[in-house]
């Protein structure tokens, strides 16, 4: 950032959209956090696998939260604007208004979400084409990219949406042209979720050959044909309207946005570690890999030249960290899952009345609940005769399988919450099994990786960050400074 006593003064604000929330951050030039705000987002699940949200409903969130991050400061102090969000699928029509992407023809919900899982007859259909472009996405494409959603919505709502659609956005896309008129793209969306090539750009031949010609029509109009790097400034800056929407002084600059968990990554991979005794400190910032943990997880390392490992998607072109080539392996829904496993067991109610009892969330609660009944042993080895296999909702990687699904075995009569806490901690050292396959496969393919960072709701959960350092440390590696830089 420019120096100089006139920046002393200057603020920023950062709007991050999540799965389930919006959340806002206002921060100083020294990234010094001053203000925080969230506010929820609704979610529809009209039926299995069927995953869909509302831009309108977004928008609005994302006005509340950084109307109230901004209270009591000077506005006019505030130089810049970032958007961040899950790459869900957003779909307008040519005026720019919402179109359904439901049965139901409602199109307050326009948006197909990131796990949605509908699209699984088309993207096996893509794949079974073995196009050059599936090299770059781990050499099969996932169900949650946009390209079989696309296709999807061609064949499913041809009438209600795929005729009358004018515009295709990526949700960070969405923002950003919500804020700033700007119909231009993020190279992190294009590239990470629509197989744009930072080199070569659109392959005419992939969408033709999958029976999505139709896109190529108007030099890519509807998904885009101006693509900038993440962080450069759209437009104008800010518009009028959305400076009025949002709390925020018109004409501030806005940037070209990001993926949520790119956001992160971004974050941590190039974090300043000096300073902390750390013994990462002074390692090349390819040895990192930041986990993303959220709704998901997502595991993402960097490259001075491109690494193509099975399963695993990439490698993408400076679509993350300027200039390197970045791999991303995933688990899908892990946060999703340990929720999904805690909530269902009978034990729920009153290990929810325990926690609100002690003024503590419920996976506080389980920590500590642990920690009372393993006694002497570690608490790793209260699992010994109970193991869960996570992909609940398909495998992302490195098996890149979204056919399989999850298991427990071991599981007792007894339902008490003893041993709700015991399947909570399988579930997480299941996860962090899942981490310790992402991370040989990458390393197996060319990555050296060295250093764990972690961030995101997850990693703030102390047994999820030490079962990951535990499990993903017995790797070879010197376990002590492997478990010592986990952030």
């Amino acid at each position: 950032m420019p120096g100089g006593d006139q920046e002393l003064g200057s603020y920023y604000v950062g709007v991050d959209v999540g799965t389930g929330s919006v959340r806002a951050a206002l921060v100083d030039q020294r990234g010094i956090l001053l203000a925080f705000a969230d506010q929820p987002i609704n979610q529809w699940e009209p039926q299995f696998n069927h995953h869909e949200q509302s831009s309108e409903d977004i928008w609005v969130a994302c006005c509340i939260v950084t109307n109230k991050v901004v209270q009591g400061i000077d506005l006019n102090q505030i130089r810049g604007l970032g958007f961040d969000a899950t790459c869900s699928l957003v779909v307008l029509d040519k005026q720019f208004h919402p179109l359904p992407v439901n049965h139901e023809g409602d199109s307050h919900r326009n948006i197909i979400m990131w796990l949605d899982h509908r699209a699984v007859n088309q993207v096996h259909r893509i794949n079974e084409t073995k196009h050059s472009v599936l090299q770059y996405v781990g050499g099969v494409m996932s169900v949650e990219m946009q390209a079989p959603k696309l296709l999807w919505l061609k064949e499913n709502l041809r009438e209600t949406c795929w005729d009358k659609a004018g515009h295709f956005f990526d949700l960070p896309d969405f923002l950003s042209w919500k804020a700033t008129g700007v119909t231009a793209r993020s190279l992190c969306s294009l590239v990470c979720k629509w197989t744009y090539s930072a080199e070569k750009g659109w392959d005419d031949s992939f969408w033709k050959m999958v029976g999505l010609e139709d896109l190529v029509a108007d030099n890519y109009s509807k998904i885009g044909n101006q693509v900038l790097p993440p962080g450069t400034c759209l437009g104008n800056g800010l518009t009028p309207e959305a400076a009025k929407d949002l709390g925020l002084p018109a004409g501030i600059a806005v940037a070209a946005s990001l993926i949520d968990a790119h956001a992160g990554g971004l974050g941590v991979i190039g974090a300043d570690v000096r300073g902390h005794g750390l013994a990462c400190e002074g390692q090349p910032v390819t040895s990192r890999l930041a986990i993303i943990c959220g709704t998901s997880s997502c595991h993402m390392g960097i490259s001075k030249n491109p690494i193509f490992v099975p399963g695993v998607w990439g490698p993408y072109f400076s679509a993350m960290v300027p200039g390197f080539w970045l791999n991303e392996g995933g688990q899908s829904v892990t946060g999703k899952l340990i929720d999904h496993m805690v909530q269902g067991h009978a034990a729920f109610p009153e290990l929810q009345a325990k926690a609100t009892a002690r003024c503590q969330s419920i996976y506080a609660y389980l920590n500590s609940h642990l920690d009372l009944i393993k006694k002497t042993q570690p608490v790793g080895f209260l699992t010994v005769d109970l193991h869960v296999w996570p992909d609940f909702h398909g495998n992302r990687s490195p098996l890149a399988d979204l056919t399989l699904k999850g298991m427990v075995t071991g599981l007792k009569l007894s339902q008490d919450l003893d041993d709700l806490a015991i399947l909570y901690l399988a579930t997480v050292q299941a996860i962090a099994f899942g981490t310790r396959l992402i991370i040989e496969a990458m390393e197996s393919a060319g990555h050296s990786i060295s250093t764990l960072f972690l961030c995101g709701g997850l990693g703030k959960n102390p047994l999820f960050v030490q079962m990951h350092a535990d499990i993903t440390g017995g790797n070879g590696k010197n376990e002590q400074s492997w478990e010592s830089c986990v952030s």
